[in-house]
């Protein structure tokens, strides 16, 4: 049972790891509030992190104020839920729509591993803690 969970959590960790060096690379990811952007920063993600449901901003505002950044391509990790996945899909489009690359494939990997278990990126630090001491 150990060994399942223990490859779980390596893979969990290679995910963010490969998310961590894209954001270095300067993609910005882009959450939903500020919990979720606080969870990617225990995680080890240091560069830029948009929320786009803070302040009642819309997924309109939420794409201008990405254009303005300049980025060509943004990470999209949104929270698995049902509002989670429907926003994913309208931002990605709103955001192709304006030439911007929406990478959801961090979103996809998570998503494949803990989409069942949590619904919310913020949950991701403590869910790895639970896995963690499960696996001792």
């Amino acid at each position: 049972m150990s060994t399942k969970l223990k490859e779980k959590e390596e893979k969990i960790q290679r995910i963010i790891a490969a998310l961590t060096e894209e954001s270095a690379k300067g993609k910005p990811i882009i959450v939903e509030g500020k919990k979720d952007a606080q969870a990617l920063r225990e995680l080890g993600v240091n560069g830029k992190i948009l929320t786009v449901k803070t302040g009642g901003k819309s997924f309109i505002e939420a794409t201008a104020e990405i254009e303005k950044l300049g980025a060509r391509e943004v990470i999209l990790l949104l929270d698995f839920d049902r509002r989670g996945k429907e926003g994913t899909e309208r931002l990605q489009q709103n955001l192709e729509r304006a030439k911007i690359k929406a990478n959801t494939r961090f979103w996809r990997e998570l998503h494949a591993f803990v989409g069942r278990e949590i619904q919310c990126i913020e949950s991701l630090t403590s869910y790895l803690k639970t896995l963690q001491e499960k696996i001792m």
